[in-house]
């Protein structure tokens, strides 16, 4: 028996530990189990394993209006349970113990998510408690717990009446001849059937003309539902008594029943045994429910991780066809390179000798400086809305995906300022282009180490060589048109040869795929960092990734031992 407890007690730490974090379609059913498995673990499963000859606890459920505290108090002998006309009465269980074994219930042994209190019922609603009242006319060794409507209007007695059903040694269960084919009484029988529950049936107010009818079919469903030697107890219909109990021989044959129960070791131990197999027994089968929802969570949190990697993805790919395609050198960048070198005269000078344009080049850097500036500018301008750009694309391609997707839109929730560009962003673009144009220029200046490379860039100027490399570095006509393609033509040939002519060819062409990574590179540190800020929210959201490895093997374990 140890082997069995210390199997269960490290599944219950598992599920305990279990979490679903993410909205996905089957997560509230299985977040219903995943709670009923740990209440039954809890209040049933773990207290019977550690304590076999603890008084066998009777759980008296059913609909409303059943006359399940009218049986109670009938067959106590006593109030101590509220019966009436309004529904629900019973809010709070009552445990009916006899004195002797009062120790077994004051504790937590059981149901320990309930405080105990003693004395008369005061009328008043107290939840989440359990009132413990003893009784000398309940035979020790058993004890009767008055539970809440199975159908209660009240949801919270709805769970809490599921709770004790599955703390209970003997389900009670307590229906009546108007309505014992009702649904929800079927599906709680089933779920008995099913885990080995023992279970009796109190057929309550029933016309003595129709027992003979009634009473064969409640046995025939009770067969066709898997419980076909669960006794079966009727109470017929009858006036009750001033002190709002049924007569005594009304219910005779169910107190008997229970006395020689109560009173017969080894009967108590054939219907705990029966009770406390089954439960064991289904535990590995509802831990699979629950790794087959954790399964679904890592599913989920895979496909959310993954909509955002390729996002960010696509945003990198487009960055680098952006470098290459001749984007970077549409619009303000021609214009400012006209402003630069002169588009007349220069481009007529393009077969001459590279010392012509070098004096040109020489005297446009030298003599005004607006125009170089201006170039500067609006390559930074163009670089920084290129990486910016397919940024912004990327968060709003992952918002959009996230929406889309089971648990998503929880998640992205806790992403800040998603959707909007914000100055911290717009800032970091800034400082990432700055970085890089200062990279751009130190690469010209170690590539410019001997005496007369050093000479050939000072005639030009580091910043104006820089900026050639940068225009070598974007330099493709295949997203341009017309008339640009001429010019970016002209552009690409003139700064080509130019630093050819100060590095040489193979050199250029280094320093170029140089410049390119370089700005790919940081970019994609830019990029890695917003979408952390996804994928940090998922993280926070999502279950372990060993969970439902973790619970395979709790429930592995238990398989390996019987009780």
């Amino acid at each position: 028996m140890e082997a069995v407890v210390s199997a269960v007690e490290v599944l219950r730490e598992e599920v305990e530990r279990a979490s679903l974090p993410l909205d996905v379609p089957g997560r509230p059913a299985a977040e219903t189990a995943r709670r009923r498995l740990l209440d039954q673990l809890d209040d049933y499963v773990l207290p019977r394993l550690r304590s076999l000859d603890a008084p066998l606890l009777a759980v008296v459920g059913g609909s409303t209006g059943a006359g399940k505290s009218t049986l109670v108090n009938s067959v106590v002998g006593a109030r101590v349970s509220r019966a009436g006309v309004l529904r629900p009465t019973t809010t709070s269980p009552v445990l009916v113990h006899h004195p002797q074994d009062r120790h077994w219930f004051e504790g937590e042994r059981i149901l320990p998510g309930l405080a105990r209190v003693t004395g008369a019922d005061t009328g008043e609603d107290q939840p989440g408690t359990v009132r413990l009242a003893a009784s000398d006319t309940l035979p020790a060794g058993m004890a009767l717990l008055d539970a809440p409507d199975i159908d209660s209007v009240v949801s919270a007695n709805r769970e809490l009446a599921t709770q004790l059903l599955s703390a209970a040694d003997l389900w009670l269960f307590v229906t009546t001849a108007a309505r014992y084919a009702d649904a929800v009484p079927w599906d709680l029988l089933r779920t008995a059937a099913e885990r080995g529950t023992a279970v009796a049936i109190v057929l309550d107010r029933v016309p003595p003309e129709a027992v003979d009818e009634i009473r064969p079919h409640l046995a025939s469903m009770l067969r066709e539902q898997g419980l076909p030697t669960a006794p079966i107890f009727t109470v017929p219909e009858t006036a009750l008594g001033d002190d709002g109990r049924l007569p005594a021989e009304s219910f005779a044959r169910l107190r008997a029943w229970l006395e020689a129960l109560a009173g017969d070791a080894r009967a108590r131990d054939i219907v705990v045994s029966q009770t406390l197999r089954g439960a064991v027994s289904s535990l590995t089968g509802r831990a699979a429910e629950l790794v087959a929802a954790s399964h679904e969570q890592q599913t989920a949190r895979d496909e959310l991780a993954g909509a955002a990697t390729a996002a960010f993805a696509d945003a990198h790919r487009r960055v680098a066809d952006g470098m290459t395609d001749g984007t970077l050198l549409r619009g303000e960048v021609l214009a400012r390179w006209q402003e630069f070198v002169g588009t007349g005269e220069f481009f007529r000078q393009v077969e001459s000798t590279i010392g012509r344009w070098r004096d040109r080049i020489a005297a446009a850097v030298k003599g005004t400086p607006p125009p170089a500036k201006g170039l500067g500018e609006a390559l930074h301008t163009g670089v920084a809305a290129l990486v910016l750009a397919n940024l912004e694309s990327a968060e709003s391609d992952t918002a959009r995906s996230w929406r889309r997707m089971p648990g998503g839109s929880g998640v992205l929730a806790d992403v800040p300022s998603v959707g909007t560009s914000t100055p911290e962003t717009g800032a970091a673009v800034e400082r990432l282009v700055r970085d890089w144009q200062g990279e751009v220029l130190e690469l010209v200046r170690t590539e410019g180490q001997g005496r007369r490379t050093n000479a050939r860039i000072a005639a030009y100027g580091v910043n104006a060589i820089g900026l050639f490399l940068m225009l070598v570095a974007f330099a493709q006509t295949g997203g341009l048109v017309g008339a640009e393609i001429g010019i970016a033509g002209g552009t690409s040939v003139l700064a080509q040869r130019v630093l050819e002519a100060i590095f040489g060819d193979q050199a250029v062409r280094d320093m170029a795929a140089k410049a390119r990574a370089r700005l790919l590179d940081l970019a994609d540190d830019l990029y890695a960092e917003e979408r952390a800020r996804f994928l940090d929210a998922l993280a926070a959201h999502a279950a372990p990734e060993d969970q439902a490895a973790r619970l395979e093997a709790a429930a592995a374990g238990l398989r390996t031992v019987s009780v």
